[in-house]
């Protein structure tokens, strides 16, 4: 029987930049960014200690084209995945290695209004702002349904079996 071993990574973390789209030379979709995970604990003597860790990631295919799309520098996420370390030469010939996490799935946290477009440049609104536009927007979606709920006496047939 073979011992199995397990390669799984599962992080909270904040965006550090912007992710970066690219296409391999067949086609295939890659995006790369970075996010921060912090940790505090006490120490004996009672302080608070806190470390930020700076991960590396890397999405493939659909995955890379929908985190360049919804995702922004700043953004907390959710991401499932595995490490793997890559080594290579640079150009100046020095050996090089990276160890990254390679995507599986991601989840943008921090939006409980659903989808919002973190591209869309929209200035910030007061709350005051805010809700006068949900009651202009909600009181023409009421005028909307009235519209469509009422009918014109020239409509109704006179055939009314009663």
């Amino acid at each position: 029987m073979a011992v199995r071993s397990l390669n799984k990574v599962m992080l909270i973390g904040n965006l550090t930049r912007d992710p970066n789209l690219r296409y391999t030379p067949s086609n295939t979709a890659v995006c790369s960014f970075g996010i921060a995970t912090n940790r505090s604990w006490s120490t004996n003597e009672g302080q608070i200690e806190e470390r930020t860790d700076f991960h590396n990631l890397v999405a493939w295919a659909k995955l890379a084209e929908i985190c360049d799309q919804i995702l922004r520098k700043g953004d907390k996420v959710y991401v499932e995945g595995r490490l793997q370390t890559r080594d290579w030469k640079s150009d100046d010939g020095a050996d090089r290695r990276v160890t990254e996490i390679v995507l599986d799935s991601m989840i943008k946290l921090g939006s409980p209004q659903g989808y919002e477009d973190s591209r869309a440049e929209e200035e910030p609104k007061n709350e005051e702002e805010e809700k006068t536009q949900e009651k202009e927007e909600s009181s023409k979606k009421k005028e909307e349904a009235d519209e469509e709920d009422e009918v014109e006496v020239d409509e109704v047939s006179e055939d009314i079996p009663f």
